[in-house]
């Protein structure tokens, strides 16, 4: 088990370092967005496979993948939507916008509401995932990743 979260925890970090390099992030910050595509994919299934909701592990991801972003946009001295944008690529539903769209060309109407529904469900978590994440005063981020120097000044 242990193994397997190894591989995914790969696998989506070359996903997204790929999807960075086509958008053109820059060079010496691709393996940090790299990093925050696994962050965010990790977490997405680890909860979703252990309390089975996949619902709440992409909103858990996309939390944690927005604080791992923020951290590196101050340490990195970056915005944070070169990391988050990429960080999000493996958490965004496209198979079931995908599928959610084949159905209703097909006039399939049971099958894309069923689609569309789960896929709205995941799109509307990782929203309120990144919200929550960027509901925290930056000033912690700042404090913690970038605390600044005090010259002691003479009176």
């Amino acid at each position: 088990m242990i193994a397997d979260y190894i591989i995914q925890f790969i696998v989506a970090m070359v996903a997204t370092l790929a999807f960075a390099m086509i958008f053109s992030a820059p060079k010496s910050e691709l393996l940090f967005c790299g990093l925050s595509g696994a962050i965010g994919w990790i977490s997405y299934s680890i909860i979703s496979t252990v309390l089975g909701a996949p619902t709440l592990g992409n909103m858990i991801g996309s939390l944690f993948l927005t604080l791992f972003s923020r951290s590196l946009a101050v340490k990195r001295k970056n915005p944070v939507t070169v990391y988050l944008i990429a960080g999000i690529f493996p958490l965004v539903p496209g198979a079931g916008i995908y599928y959610t769209s084949y159905y209703l060309i097909m006039n399939n109407m049971e099958t894309f509401g069923s689609y569309g529904l789960s896929t709205i469900k995941t799109a509307g978590a990782i929203v309120m995932g990144i919200i929550f994440g960027m509901a925290f005063p930056q000033s912690w981020f700042n404090t913690v990743f970038a605390p600044s120097c005090h010259k002691s000044s003479s009176h």
